[in-house]
């Protein structure tokens, strides 16, 4: 996976973290956990902001 996947990775997010509430995750915590996924293979350094807010916004309506 790379950070332009985020439906994948907003997937993979609701399933290592089902208790989460995403959308009182910060942006420091969910860039260190896609980090962590497996799978997940992408230059840290190519993730800013709006890439997270991608996520976490796929992953709320991944929860919903």
């Amino acid at each position: 996976m790379k950070w332009t996947d985020t439906l994948d990775i907003a997937i993979a997010l609701a399933e290592a973290h089902p208790d989460i509430d995403p959308a009182k995750v910060r942006f420091t915590d969910l860039m260190q956990w896609v980090l962590d996924l497996p799978g997940f293979d992408d230059d840290p350094k190519r993730c800013g902001e709006k890439i997270l807010e991608a996520i976490q916004l796929a992953w709320i309506d991944e929860a919903d």
